[in-house]
């Protein structure tokens, strides 16, 4: 979806926003999911904001979507084997997230039946080994490339702060190697994310009528605080 207009440029700067949003309210609500499938169940049951987490989450990743689409076609005029395979597996990795917030929505749901935990955790612990987890991975490796190409595409065609695509990449790398070290490592992910994304948000927000009519950015647009960078 490139924001050629209104409607669309309206949608794009709302999802870098809202996206961001969402993903950090998912991570402030959720609940310390470690040990065995039953002591996950259990701390779920005893969080009371963890269906709002999960919800948060499956929400997200709408905007998230959008979000890649706009960046991807911003790149696209001077980067285009970057914005195609960036915003293909970006969709690909909103994709698998997707099928995995439902099914975390299902945990949170045998969670509440606490009479049957036992029976639940060893299905939840059978779900964990079978191909549905596929989708899981899915999500991971294609959100990983996705952004991965698509901070590269923003930082070689300079499009907007120049501090963008190697904010996305520091979110890559605490995303998904500091969270496996420390649960607050999301704090700091979900905020370089916000960061960049709204820096492009705000970014759009200043582009002109005449380069909404145009169909492109211009190069005005494109190198727009390079300077203050």
């Amino acid at each position: 979806m490139y924001p050629d207009t209104h409607s669309r440029l309206l949608a794009a700067r709302s999802a870098l926003v809202l996206g961001p949003l969402l993903a950090a309210v998912s991570v402030v609500f959720q609940p310390d999911l470690g040990g065995t499938t039953r002591q996950m169940l259990a701390a779920l049951a005893d969080s009371p904001l963890a269906t709002v987490s999960a919800v948060a989450f499956l929400v997200s990743q709408l905007p998230l979507l959008v979000s890649i689409l706009a960046i991807g076609r911003l790149v696209e005029i001077r980067a285009p084997r970057l914005s195609t395979w960036g915003t293909a597996l970006g969709v690909l990795g909103c994709f698998g997230h997707t099928v995995f917030g439902g099914t975390s929505l299902i945990y949170v749901m045998m969670a509440n039946d606490e009479k049957h935990r036992d029976v639940y955790a060893d299905l939840m612990t059978r779900i964990q080994s079978s191909p549905v987890m596929l989708f899981s991975m899915v999500g991971l490796l294609g959100t990983v490339l996705g952004m991965l190409f698509l901070g590269i595409g923003l930082f070689r065609t300079r499009t907007g702060p120049v501090w963008v695509g190697p904010a996305i990449w520091a979110f890559l790398v605490v995303e998904f190697v500091g969270s496996s070290i420390s649960r607050y490592a999301s704090y700091l992910s979900v905020m370089l994310l916000g960061a960049a994304f709204i820096a492009l948000a705000a970014l759009l927000d200043r582009t002109s009528e005449a380069e909404r009519e145009q169909g492109a950015p211009t190069p005005q647009l494109l190198t727009d605080d390079r300077a203050q960078a």
